[in-house]
């Protein structure tokens, strides 16, 4: 069973690796869903040890139908990742009809190869995807990120399960969007899943004292809060999928 947690901050990644995450996915801006981390946070993660660290490739925010620049600065990124030594990458790429574009994921996994290659939840704004699963395994993609086409992955359990169960002796289908302590074993009975993906984040207030710019409407006040991985929902979640586990083997 293993627990993959999102972070976009070196305090992040060291909350989710001291709380037992197996995997991290390396991001910043997880409240745009997650964008390409920067050099300096790569550095950083670099020398962390004990993890698999996958790297998010995605220039900006919105939809997952980039233009040829945006294309070039993936792949780029990718070179860039591919060379600092990391696990993997994290990517997803749709045409305008909703379609999964092959052809960009095809031209990704052979130029990240030796690293493994994950298709983040632009499979859950696709059309069908289901179909293409098929050809995914065959280039060589690793695991799908999904909430099933849902919101979150409770959500979205029926599909999720409908897809590990067709797919999953060749594929890893990871459920995400949602997933905590609370509801994991729910998942992992109904799915049969045993990869999960969570961020695990909480709010906690910024520790400026100065404040008087929120009174002169400068900065709005949600700037003065800020998102964090959560050592206990993490640490929670993991302790879950440790007793799922013996359950199994028992």
């Amino acid at each position: 069973m293993v627990l993959e947690v999102c972070v976009d901050s070196y305090t992040s990644l060291m909350t989710a690796i001291k709380a037992g995450a197996d995997r991290i996915e390396l991001c910043s801006a997880l409240n745009m869903g997650g964008l390409t981390p920067s050099y300096g946070f790569m550095q950083q993660a670099k020398d962390v040890s004990g993890v698999e660290i996958y790297v998010m490739i995605r220039p900006r925010s919105g939809d997952f139908l980039y233009d040829d620049g945006e294309y070039e600065t993936m792949k780029k990124d990718v070179e860039k990742v591919k060379k600092e030594g990391f696990h993997g990458i994290v990517i997803g790429f749709l045409k305008a009809d909703g379609r999964l574009d092959l052809e960009r994921l095809e031209e990704m996994v052979k130029l990240a190869d030796p690293l493994k290659v994950v298709l983040h939840r632009a499979f859950d704004d696709a059309n069908q995807p289901e179909k293409e699963i098929p050809k995914l395994i065959e280039m060589g993609i690793q695991r799908i990120l999904t909430s099933g086409q849902r919101k979150t992955a409770t959500e979205g359990v029926e599909y999720i399960q409908s897809i590990e169960k067709e797919f999953g002796k060749e594929i890893t289908i990871m459920p995400g969007a949602g997933v905590s302590a609370e509801n994991i074993e729910t998942l992992y009975k109904k799915t049969g899943c045993t990869h999960y993906h969570m961020s695990g984040k909480t709010e906690v207030g910024s520790r400026m004292e100065y404040r008087e710019c929120i009174q002169r409407s400068q900065t709005p006040p949600q700037e003065f809060m800020l998102q964090r991985a959560d050592y206990e929902k993490i640490r929670a979640a993991k302790k879950q999928l440790i007793e799922l586990e013996k359950e199994g083997i028992n």
